[in-house]
């Protein structure tokens, strides 16, 4: 569970732990090192929450803009547990530095490209589907030698439109692209590719920017939409697709973690 230390990747990881997976969470911020911004939130915290909810966690710190760095992940789990059977990047570090009015540069949400430098663009890309493609490429040969697994790259769909900020928008449908070339070449080889769409999360950021009350959904929602799809013997039926956690719901039944089960996101329903 690339990306797993706090926000939606360890909503992800606590719902494979209701399930009883054995889930190994990565992610840079620890509490024996450094953490992005100095937030409290740790990868061993997510590892605790699988244990607690049932499964197994076993926490690793991996910097995932590195591909030496997830290569190492991949084989050090390999030789510990032997096989992969679902992989998923929920790394995003575009937000950090967002004070909810600025990015470190200066420049608001949704300022006019042609207003901004375009050099923070890197880091979106690094931090979105560069991490996403360093998982893919190196989880890939274990599956394709299996015959089985399954790889979710999780973003936001932009077919709905626009998303409102120009490094954001780029970023996400880059990320929703490669899930779609993934499927394309795993799929003759038993495995699966997909994009997860979570709605408005109300991740601690969300919360610590004041905007908990506007958000449609905790972490938790994906997180059951991910393992009921690991669950499902047809799930290469969705090879190449951006799900959404609202539409899942009503597919297999789940509940957000209140027992509500919010509908799709829409981009522009916030507020």
């Amino acid at each position: 569970m690339a990306g797993a230390s706090r926000g939606v990747g360890r909503g992800l990881a606590r719902g494979l732990g209701e399930a009883g997976a054995t889930v190994i969470v990565t992610a840079r911020s620890s509490e024996t090192g450094p953490r992005t911004e100095m937030r409290p939130e740790a990868v061993e915290d997510t590892a605790r929450e699988v244990d607690a909810a049932g499964g197994e966690g076993h926490h690793y710190l991996c910097d995932h803009r590195s591909e030496r760095a997830v290569d190492e992940l991949v084989r050090w789990t390999l030789r510990r547990f032997g096989r992969i059977d679902v992989a998923v990047s929920s790394v995003w570090g575009g937000n950090e530095g967002y004070d909810g009015d600025r990015y470190p540069d200066g420049a608001a949400w949704g300022t006019p490209f042609w207003r901004r430098s375009a050099e923070p663009y890197l880091g979106f890309l690094q931090s979105g589907p560069l991490a996403a493609l360093l998982l893919a490429r190196a989880v890939a040969p274990a599956m394709v030698s299996a015959r089985s697994g399954l790889l979710a790259l999780v973003s936001f769909d932009t077919a709905d439109g626009y998303l409102g900020d120009v490094f954001y928008d780029a970023a996400k449908a880059a990320t929703n692209r490669l899930a779609l070339a993934c499927a394309a070449e795993l799929a003759p080889h038993g495995v699966t590719a997909l994009g997860l769409s979570p709605g408005f999360v109300a991740t601690e950021r969300v919360r610590d920017l004041g905007q908990g009350d506007l958000a449609t959904e905790s972490p938790l929602y994906a997180g059951r939409a991910l393992a009921a799809l690991a669950a499902d013997p047809e799930v290469a039926a969705h090879a190449g697709a951006v799900l959404h956690a609202g539409d899942l719901a009503r597919r297999y039944g789940f509940t957000d973690a209140d027992g509500t089960q919010p509908e799709r996101f829409r981009v522009g329903e916030a507020g």
